[in-house]
């Protein structure tokens, strides 16, 4: 993975506390009006998010009402800020702020930005605060909440040799962040973390000995010990020759999403289905 990429990366989702209408979609029903891939990917909302753009970094909301993202003019080389809203099950197009972004929490009250972060607020999200002085030295690029509070995140650096990094929260006090092991942190350009509501796994994608290409995504299940297992890589379903990376699971466990071949010209959103991953649980 390049330097350009995890720059291009360092932000998933894009909030303002105002935003104008761009126009009314005329997809309806849930995802977007997308038809639920099985366990081959598909690209996701061709006509709507996967455009001749480069749209990258999209997340649902825990209520699956909102689908935040951003999208780049190839063109001009400028980027702009969206969400997808839900109202009365047709999805609206709506432009945001140019503000920072980040991973929603999964109680949707909490939208992380490198370092710092947002409060969900009656009008949208609260301004930018500080998540604490033992965070402010890590050039975040994505950082990703358990529901018990567990922050996970990554570590932008020039040479490719960033850890992903994990904080507990203990008796209601935020633990200075420890680095994880050598499951995971093993190879380069490690980045890009998702930690699962409950803990169970951890995704993220990194660059190792035995990869398929640029960058493979990977994912490492908890043990009954509470140690890491193994790194386990995707396989040749997910990953290309490419860059593969940014996965991450919707709120309702459905469906992984990831980008293919991250770099452009040839970036796409993919969605597949995430008893992949249950699958991947019963290899190990």
């Amino acid at each position: 993975m390049t330097p350009k990429l995890l720059l291009v990366l360092l932000a998933g989702l894009f909030s303002g506390s105002s935003y104008s209408l761009n126009d009314a979609a005329t997809l309806t029903g849930p995802y977007l009006g997308q038809t639920p891939p099985g366990l081959t990917p598909e690209v996701f909302a061709p006509a709507g998010v996967s455009q001749p753009y480069r749209d990258w970094g999209g997340s649902f909301t825990p209520d699956m009402t909102e689908y935040y993202f951003t999208r780049r003019n190839n063109k001009t080389g400028t980027s702009s800020k969206f969400v997808y809203k839900s109202v009365n099950n047709k999805w609206q197009l709506i432009e945001l702020d140019a503000q920072l972004g980040g991973a929603i929490s999964p109680d949707g009250n909490t939208m992380f930005v490198r370092n710092q972060y947002r409060d969900r607020t009656v009008d949208g999200w609260s301004e930018l605060k500080s998540l604490g002085s033992v965070f402010e030295n890590f050039r975040i690029m994505r950082l990703t909440a358990s529901a018990a509070g567990t922050y996970v995140f990554d570590e932008a650096t020039r040479d490719g040799n960033g850890v992903l990094r994990y904080s507990r929260l203990v008796n209601g006090q935020r633990e200075a962040p420890v680095a994880f092991g050598a499951e995971i942190n093993t190879g380069k350009w490690t980045a890009h973390p998702f930690i699962a509501a409950d803990e169970s796994y951890i995704i993220w994608d990194s660059e190792r000995e035995g990869g398929y290409g640029d960058s493979d995504m990977y994912i490492s299940f908890r043990q009954a010990d509470g140690s890491w297992g193994a790194a386990i890589n995707f396989g040749d379903t997910i990953n290309t020759e490419g860059e593969d990376g940014g996965g991450y699971v919707t709120p309702d466990g459905k469906y992984l999403f990831f980008c293919r071949r991250c770099a452009p010209p040839d970036f796409e959103i993919m969605w597949v289905d995430a008893r992949i991953i249950g699958q991947l649980r019963a290899a190990q």
